[in-house]
C-alpha cells in the first residue's frame, strides 16, 4: 500500500483562493460562506483559517492577489497611458470577477486597514507617473495620484457600469467601448 501523501500546501492555498474568488465575486465578503469555499476547494474550514487566519484574511489575500495579477498582466506604461488604459480595459473585460472583487472590497472593507501590498503597488505607480510628469512625458495638469486615478477609472468605466448606465449605453459595442477608453485617456493627457 502506498503511503499517504498530503497535498502540497501551495496547492491547497491556491484551490482555496480560486474557490474564494468565485464565492466572493458573487456574494462579497459579508455574503460569502467559508463552508462553500472549503467545499468547492475540496478542503475544509480549518484549512481556510490555517492558511489565512480568518474569512477576512482570505478575502484580503484574494484582493491583493487579484490586484497583483492585473498589474503584472498590464504593467503601467507612462509613455502610452491611452494604450495602457485600453489594455487594462481588456483585462477587466476578460476577467469580470476582478472588478467585482474590488467593488466588494470597497463596500465590505471600507473601514478596514488598507492593504499594504495594494498601497505599495499604487505608490510605485504614482511615483512612475510623477517621474513621467517631471520628464515632460505626461502633463502636470493633475497631481500624479489624481491622474493615475482618472486613468484607472476610465479604464474601468464599462466594467463598473450599473444596469442604468448599461441601458443608456447599450448601443456602444464592446470593440467601440475599448476605443472610447483610449480616446478619453488621450484627451485627458492632451494627446
Amino acid at each position: 500500500m502506498a503511503p499517504f501523501t498530503p497535498p502540497a500546501a501551495d496547492a491547497v492555498r491556491a484551490r482555496l483562493l480560486l474557490a474564494a474568488r468565485d464565492e466572493f465575486a458573487a456574494s462579497g465578503l459579508v455574503g460569502g460562506k467559508v463552508e462553500r469555499i472549503a467545499a468547492a476547494a475540496s478542503s475544509n474550514k480549518a484549512q481556510v483559517f490555517h492558511y489565512f487566519g480568518s474569512k477576512e484574511g482570505l478575502f484580503d489575500a484574494l484582493v491583493e492577489q487579484t490586484v497583483a495579477e492585473t498589474f503584472e498582466q498590464v504593467p503601467l506604461d507612462t509613455d502610452d497611458l491611452p494604450g495602457f488604459a485600453g489594455r487594462l480595459h481588456d483585462a477587466w473585460a476578460e476577467r469580470p470577477w476582478a472588478q467585482r472583487l474590488t467593488t466588494w472590497h470597497r463596500l465590505d472593507r471600507a473601514s478596514a486597514v488598507p492593504l499594504d501590498a495594494v498601497l505599495e503597488r499604487q505608490a510605485a505607480m504614482v511615483a512612475e507617473v510623477e517621474r513621467a510628469q517631471r520628464a515632460g512625458v505626461l502633463p502636470r495638469s493633475y497631481r500624479p495620484a489624481v491622474l493615475l486615478g482618472l486613468v484607472l477609472h476610465l479604464a474601468a468605466f464599462w466594467s463598473e457600469a450599473g444596469p442604468e448606465s448599461e441601458a443608456l449605453t447599450r448601443a456602444v459595442v464592446p470593440a467601440r467601448r475599448r476605443q472610447v477608453v483610449v480616446d478619453a485617456v488621450t484627451s485627458l493627457v492632451g494627446g
